[in-house]
């Protein structure tokens, strides 16, 4: 059996007193789309930031290809992983071109500028506004920018935070179309943060049900839908 891409085993994390997650097991495999779904405060974000170094573990392991992942966030591209977290985090006053800079910052000047060049050509949209201030741009160019910058470094997996969170639903679905090309034409494998849970589960392989911290169920994406677990947990269908 072909070892996880990524795995995390009896992870918990606490913030202060607080229990954040919970002997949290999860693992992704190479090319797949895993959805990360719960209420509210159950944890999904903070499973993210744990891979990311910015919730520090305390218990469990994390490995990444086989081999024990220490997280530290400016050691992530370099891995082979990006993070995308909750609300466009991009440098509003930097222009879209500037922004698709920083994410290369790893990668010589030839291998940047053809990376840019590789990556607009997935969002040609933002190739009109190249020279704009990223902060001039639309809530879903920037979540496109967010995520263009984060494939700069050409990641084999991408931590997306709630990528659909303020976005128009036609925006939404272009979204997620995005997402399902990237993953089959370039085998990117995402964990994804979400709770538009229809257009996330109709793209994801798997998911994790997740509630107080814990993981409450795991199944295929297209038995998670009709099961009673999105009901006993309060997830808002939409």
């Amino acid at each position: 059996m072909q070892e996880p891409l990524l795995k995390l085993e009896h992870v918990s994390v606490q913030y202060g007193g607080i229990q954040a997650l919970d002997d949290v097991d999860i693992e992704i495999a190479e090319g797949e789309i895993v959805v990360l779904m719960g209420p509210n405060g159950a944890g999904k974000s903070t499973v993210l930031k744990s891979i990311a170094g910015l919730a520090p573990t305390t218990s469990g392991s994390i490995s990444w290809k086989g081999e024990r992942h220490v997280a530290i966030t400016h050691q992530l591209a370099a891995r082979g992983i990006s993070y995308v977290p909750q609300g466009r985090q991009i440098f509003k006053s930097l222009t879209v071109y500037e922004n698709l800079e920083l994410g290369g910052l790893g990668l010589c000047a030839s291998d940047r500028t053809q990376q840019i060049e590789d990556v607009l050509a997935m969002f040609p949209v933002l190739t009109h506004r190249l020279h704009d201030a990223a902060g001039t741009l639309s809530g879903g160019q920037q979540q496109m920018l967010a995520i263009a910058r984060g494939l700069i470094s050409r990641p084999r997996l991408i931590l997306l935070d709630e990528p659909s969170l303020g976005l128009a639903p036609n925006i939404v679905r272009g979204l997620f179309e995005l997402i399902h090309q990237m993953n089959e034409r370039q085998h990117i494998a995402f964990l994804l943060v979400e709770h538009s849970i229809k257009s996330a589960l109709a793209i994801a392989h798997r998911a994790y049900v997740l509630s107080c911290g814990a993981v409450v169920a795991h199944k295929p994406a297209n038995e998670i839908e009709g099961s009673k677990i999105l009901e006993e947990v309060f997830l808002d269908l939409r």
